[in-house]
């Protein structure tokens, strides 16, 4: 028999469970925005492919430049960056907090146990009389509110939003990292090429400086060219301080990526090396493509998610509470016989609440909650946008510089040249210092500006793979990042 009150006690919980869960759930359902993107981007030049097939160059697309330390340093950063660990601590919140709102669903049942020994004292014809009493204890008492309304789902629904709303901030946070590595270490070596660049004029400079000299001891020329030869010299050696100081604090700030102290890779990093040079085919994808892959397009659509579901849980409140409580246990006064059936006690009492009077509270709060909606649709909208211009502005950017690259090559090429003839003329006397002084001027100008331009190369194609949205699917945080349960 008891068996039996057991099972169909069971049987009740559960038919009162699965109601509470297919219960109707009041506010709206969420439904992903719809977005237009244009059919082809304005910018694209024929370095650069949509073939599918090459769309893997851009989840792993550092590894394009084919420098094995760039790679290095990107491995290493995502092992160790402070920030990326913090977005991971993030999603650990986000799911502990999934996981208190969840809780909701489920009665709380609190157990208890205790004895109570007291003293009373009684008058009769006798005299007083005193008396020893004992009462033992123990008990379970149980509550549960019914999601009728769909309250809790409501908010367990926003809880998983913001879930995801963190898992792709994680990834937004990854490929900003990246996109910072490949930046500062292009910088890097951009300043390094520019050291060179300034070392090798200056030593060309300080050999016309002296040949300027001798011409001078002789009576050649005057002492206005020696103090021209000297005053070029002194400039270009003014630069290099600056060049080096630049190229320190890249080193630092490589450093600190990777979670390091700011000296620890100036052994690594110190040697120079060649600004890593761009690929010769750069795979892009379609717009409509671009609101899939950017981290920050699926968490603005999942921040609108979690708006939407707290609307419903916000509505809910309009509606009755149903409440379930109850509470058994044993009571005896003996030690040894309290646990029995006789002495089993028992209550149970459901009940209904409903706030009918708040003031406004509810409704307002309701009116909160779509205005929070609408700003995370708004933003939404602006962060396609943004998006959109990102990528425009990186594609723009890399094609102009393209060309610029290739008129400084031919500027080059030409100063170098102007610069031998004008030495030569020079040393002749064919000619005056001022030619060779604007020759080497013009020489250091334009392969300053050379490499500049590869660096501004290199610089908007990580802009663009940036922009693109690439490099986070190859990275994930420890543990799965989808699983929001």
């Amino acid at each position: 028999m008891r068996q039996c009150k057991i099972i169909a006690g069971s049987l009740i919980l559960t038919c009162i469970y699965i109601l509470t869960l297919t219960g109707c759930m009041v506010g709206p359902n969420f439904h992903s925005p719809k977005t237009s993107a244009p059919s082809a981007w304005f910018g694209p030049t024929q370095q650069m492919s949509f073939d599918a097939a090459r769309q893997t160059e851009l989840v792993h697309w550092w590894t394009t430049f084919n420098d094995t330390t760039l790679t290095s340093l990107v491995d290493r950063a995502v092992k160790a960056n402070l920030d990326l660990q913090q977005a991971q601590a993030r999603i650990l919140q986000a799911r502990a907090n999934r996981g208190i709102v969840a809780a909701d669903l489920w009665p709380t049942i609190n157990v208890s146990a205790g004895v109570t020994r007291s003293r009373s004292v009684a008058s009769s014809s006798l005299g007083t009389v005193a008396t020893m009493h004992n009462l033992f204890q123990t008990g379970l008492d149980a509550a549960w509110e019914l999601d009728v309304f769909g309250r809790v789902r409501r908010n367990i629904e926003a809880a998983d939003a913001d879930i995801q709303v963190s898992i792709e901030d994680y990834r937004a946070t990854l490929v900003t990292l990246v996109a910072e590595v490949a930046l500062n270490y292009i910088n890097l070596r951009d300043f390094q090429q520019e050291i060179i660049i300034s070392q090798n004029n200056l030593q060309s400079q300080q050999h016309t400086a002296g040949l300027t000299r001798q011409r001078f001891e002789v009576g050649l020329v005057s002492a206005l060219d020696v103090a021209n030869a000297e005053a070029l010299v002194a400039t270009t050696t003014s630069q290099i301080p600056i060049l080096e100081t630049a190229a320190q604090q890249a080193i630092y700030n490589l450093s600190v990526l990777l979670g390091r102290e700011p000296s620890a890779l100036v052994a690594e990093l110190s040697p120079a090396s060649a600004i890593p040079p761009t690929p010769p085919l750069i795979p892009i994808s379609l717009p409509s493509d671009l609101l899939l892959r950017r981290p920050d397009v699926r968490s603005a659509e999942a921040q609108i998610h979690s708006a939407t579901a707290r609307i419903g849980a916000a509505t809910a409140d309009l509606f009755p509470r149903f409440n379930l409580i109850g509470a058994t246990g044993f009571q005896g006064s003996k030690s040894n016989d309290w646990i029995k059936g006789m002495n089993r006690v028992w209550s149970a009492s459901p009940s209904v609440s409903w706030n009918i009077f708040d003031a406004g509270r509810i409704r307002s709060n309701i009116e909160l909650q779509k205005a929070i909606q609408k700003e995370t649709l708004l933003a939404y909208q602006k962060t396609i946008l943004t998006a959109f211009q990102d990528v425009e502005n990186a594609l723009i950017a890399y094609t102009k510089d393209q060309q610029r690259r290739t008129a400084l090559i031919d500027a080059v090429t030409a100063n170098r040249k102007a610069v031998k003839l004008s030495t030569l003329l020079y040393t002749e006397g064919q000619t005056d210092f001022l030619n060779v002084l604007d020759a080497q001027r013009s020489q250091y100008t334009s392969e300053q500006a050379l490499v500049l331009s590869t660096r501004s190369l290199s610089t908007d194609l990580v802009a663009l793979y940036k922009a693109l949205g690439g490099g986070w699917e190859t990275y994930e945080s420890p543990g799965d990042l989808n699983s929001t349960k």
